[in-house]
């Protein structure tokens, strides 16, 4: 009784808040006034701040080798010296073209601690992919995994690249896995050292003087991190994010993803050429004093048997990962570690939530999956569930310290409460720009009226009176039939609510009249036989569902859909298929 008073009272006064001081009507679920006070340190002097509180916490485990904090700052600071040893100086370009590794995690904050910027990029790139990234980014010097030393040795004479510092998984494991790694990979490594080349083992033999080493003191504003996404043309682009940005994502992170403490831990399977892996996995629990394990050879069949392996606190996944998690058999306490659940880079159907949640709770844990939002260009996330609200379809509320406005489409006016538009964001975590690009900055980075500058996603969706953010779809993605909008994520999800359906994509392929019109491409259920009477039955439940003009004009049924490298499913790469049979 006493308990729902206090309720009823603390949401009275917020109520009150709101229409005094004309806060925006998501603040009453953080509690705060929404100002964080953010310390004007760079990257590692932010992580370096936590060790010097937890010292003897674990800053991350590798294949069951765990590193203390201490540690791994003396790592850091070894691998810092000897890049300045091996030429690099403040304000050069280093890529690093790693899996989830420590020699990644160690370097990413040694380039950061000697004033550098650390682009990151993905090592399952094709060559010219990679010779396309160090071109863009101007990098004198790359780390790479040694399986992808082969790729650069055909194009590295066309980039302005100085020195190739080449790792193994087995770097920083402990010397009995080693052995294993390397026995039952049955891999030699033949690479063949020359002037450019040098391995990571005998680079940070350099660093001998690290102990008297202090970290380039640059502007939190500065430059520091290169991520690679596809902007609003689709094309490769380098997002250019600075001290600031991951710092205060790593802040709003701890507030939102509560219970999140010093000593817990988070499974890091997203990868750190991502923003969400990088920013969300890696940078925010190493802030607040957490243990990240890091899995370097990932796939989503393993998902369940690593949180049964590693009992984590904290999990991030893309969808496709929970899916997998469906599908695994695990002990009735299996889960029981779990106290947070994310899940970004697509939205999450109310079935599948509450698949997911029943699961969860089936093995023993309190936690629910929480939908976020974010995109690169806002440091990876910007938007999440709270912790106790929760509405269908919605991807959350704005983390904290963060302003979003629907407009609009094509304007900076702002929408009404329900009324779609492109969603546009604004605060500390939002980019710098482009990376060599002006154009196409200006398009997205806009000042409006109120003196701000906000980022224009290209995403649509809108906003209910509380704050909640829903999100349609991509604004490039719209699909225009006869002059009506259709939006390919609710016809995807109408099809999905038939329950013989186990994942569908939509596109929009070209008609002589209409201009467009909608193609399914559905995969089935395991169990489920492709025939008749299942077509007859998806066609009829869209023709009852949709409106006319929505309804698919071609299914497609397949085995699987193709997914890109982060587990979202390449609708581009159907619409490129459809393109070329046409």
């Amino acid at each position: 009784m006493i308990r729902s008073t206090l309720i009823i009272i603390s949401k009275l006064i917020n109520e009150f808040l709101d229409k005094v001081t004309k806060r925006e009507p998501w603040y009453k679920y953080y509690g705060t006034n929404n100002n964080i006070d953010y310390p004007d340190l760079t990257i590692f002097e932010f992580v370096n701040k936590t060790a010097e509180s937890y010292p003897y916490h674990y800053a991350y485990e590798y294949f069951g080798k765990k590193v203390t904090y201490r540690e791994f700052i003396v790592k850091v600071k070894k691998c810092a010296s000897a890049l300045i040893e091996l030429g690099i100086k403040e304000g050069d370009r280093v890529t690093i073209c790693m899996p989830n590794t420590p020699v990644a995690i160690i370097t990413f904050y040694a380039i950061n601690m000697i004033g550098a910027t650390a682009s990151m990029i993905h090592p399952l790139s094709s060559s010219n992919e990679i010779m396309f990234y160090l071109n863009e980014s101007k990098s004198k010097y790359i780390l790479t995994i040694d399986l992808v030393y082969d790729k650069l040795v055909d194009i590295i004479s066309k980039t302005s690249v100085e020195r190739i510092i080449v790792s193994s998984i087995s770097d920083d494991m402990s010397n009995f896995k080693r052995a294993m790694y390397w026995f039952f990979s049955g891999r030699k490594n033949k690479i063949v050292k020359d002037e450019k080349a040098i391995f990571y083992s005998d680079l940070i033999k350099l660093g001998i003087d690290y102990k008297d080493l202090e970290p380039v003191k640059r502007d939190t504003n500065d430059e520091a991190v290169i991520l690679y996404s596809g902007g609003t043309t689709g094309n490769p682009k380098g997002i250019v994010l600075s001290n600031m940005n991951f710092n205060a994502l790593a802040m709003q992170c701890h507030i939102a993803c509560d219970p999140a403490k010093a000593g817990d831990s988070i499974l890091a399977v997203l990868p750190i050429f991502h923003g969400f892996g990088l920013g969300v996995s890696i940078h925010t629990p190493l802030y607040i004093g957490m243990k990240v394990i890091l899995v370097p050879d990932f796939s989503p069949r393993k998902f369940g048997g690593l949180i049964k392996k590693y009992n984590p606190n904290f999990i991030t996944g893309v969808p496709t990962l929970y899916e997998a998690l469906l599908k695994t058999k695990l002990g009735k306490r299996a889960l029981s570690s779990l106290n947070c659940v994310v899940s970004g880079g697509d939205t999450l159907t109310p079935e599948f939530k509450k698949q997911v949640d029943e699961y969860l709770k089936k093995h023993g844990s309190k936690a629910q999956i929480r939908c976020g939002y974010g995109l690169t260009e806002c440091t990876a996330a910007c938007c999440l569930n709270p912790r106790r609200e929760y509405r269908d379809n919605s991807i959350g509320i704005p983390l904290p310290n963060m302003d979003f406005k629907i407009v609009k489409i094509g304007t900076k006016r702002k929408a009404d409460y329900l009324e779609d538009g492109e969603i546009c964001v604004s605060g500390p975590t939002v980019m710098m720009g482009y990376l060599n690009d002006v154009e196409e900055t200006k398009k997205v980075l806009v000042k409006h009226i109120d003196g701000k500058i906000w980022l224009h996603t290209g995403d649509i969706g809108c906003m209910d009176e509380d704050g909640f953010v829903y999100f349609k779809q991509r604004l490039k993605r719209l699909i225009v039939s006869s002059g009506y909008n259709i939006y390919p994520s609710y016809v995807e999800s109408v099809i999905k609510e038939v329950e013989e359906v186990d994942n569908c994509v939509v596109i929009g392929i070209p008609h002589p009249y209409k201009k467009q019109v909608v193609k399914a491409y559905i995969v089935l259920k395991d169990s489920v036989k492709l025939n008749t009477s299942i077509k007859r039955k998806i066609k009829k439940y869209c023709e009852d569902k949709l409106a006319r003009y929505s309804w698919p004009y071609e299914y497609e049924f397949r085995d699987t859909l193709p997914k890109t490298l982060v587990g979202k499913i390449a609708y581009k790469e159907l619409e490129k298929e459809n393109n070329d049979n046409n």
